[in-house]
């Protein structure tokens, strides 16, 4: 009977360790998830689209724990000064960017590689942006609001409202916080070059500053020519002084000689 009670009550032990473990683990499982976010961000679903929201989470960075099936992906208002090479391409199903409200200076070229495809919107209003290029925003599709950033006016910033599809309602914001010509400064950027070629202006200018290298140039070369031929007519001059003040027979063998090495 004891020895039946023994083995009775190892059984029920192990039977308890084993679902002990099992809770444990199970609990894990469902946590593990939600541990791995930023403080401040969450997964949610909204119309059927699966959504992650990070907006007031007080982030310096891109996080890097963005479940890679995400639809729509919220980073606004927060303090992100720089977008780097490759920050979400782990997100190949991305529809909806939100990064305004932050403190954004620079887009690295490949910043939004691998969501060409698909995304569709992408928000940098109210950012610190002044110029970016082109090439940042290369093969992307996506409606692009850039309004409400400090824009330096010129050529490069020409380049990127061409390249880009402007969000609707977005391009009376896109204005000019500084520029080459003073009369631009607070102005919207699309009424601007309505009436100034930047880029043209800038060829025009490179040209001449090339016209001005190249005068520079030749004539330096003329000055060194005249240089040379007013400075070879003295040592002339002074060789034949000296010659006149030889005995003249000698000097009529140096006159010669410096008649023949001049022929």
């Amino acid at each position: 009977m004891l020895v039946a009670q023994r083995v009775l009550c190892a059984a029920t032990m192990r039977l308890l360790l084993q679902s002990l473990l099992l809770l444990f683990l199970l609990l894990g499982s469902c946590l593990h998830p939600a541990a791995a976010f930023p403080k401040g961000c969450y997964p949610s679903e909204e119309a059927g689209l699966k959504t992650f929201r990070c907006s007031n989470a007080r982030l310096t960075e891109v996080p890097r724990d963005i479940p890679n099936d995400t639809n729509k992906l919220y980073l606004d208002s927060n303090q992100i000064p720089f977008l780097p090479h490759d920050a979400f391409r782990d997100l190949p199903l991305l529809l909806e960017l939100d990064l305004s409200h932050n403190a954004i200076t620079s887009v690295e070229t490949g910043a939004f590689r691998g969501l060409a495809e698909h995304l569709h919107t992408l928000d940098l209003s109210s950012n610190r942006l002044v110029s970016v290029s082109k090439d940042a925003f290369s093969n992307l599709k996506a409606k692009v609001n850039l309004s409400n950033n400090p824009w330096l006016c010129d050529c490069r910033l020409q380049e990127l409202i061409r390249a880009v599809e402007l969000a609707a309602d977005s391009s009376g914001s896109i204005v000019c916080d500084s520029s080459a010509q003073e009369e631009h400064v607070g102005k919207a950027f699309l009424q601007v070059i309505a009436d100034t070629d930047f880029c043209n202006v800038y060829k025009k200018t490179t040209d001449i500053a090339m016209l001005v290298t190249m005068f520079g140039w030749f004539a330096m070369v003329i000055s060194y020519l005249v240089y040379y031929v007013r400075q070879n007519q003295e040592d002339a001059r002074r060789h034949l002084e000296y010659l006149k003040s030889l005995p003249s027979k000698q000097r009529h063998s140096e006159e010669s000689s410096t008649i023949s090495t001049v022929v």
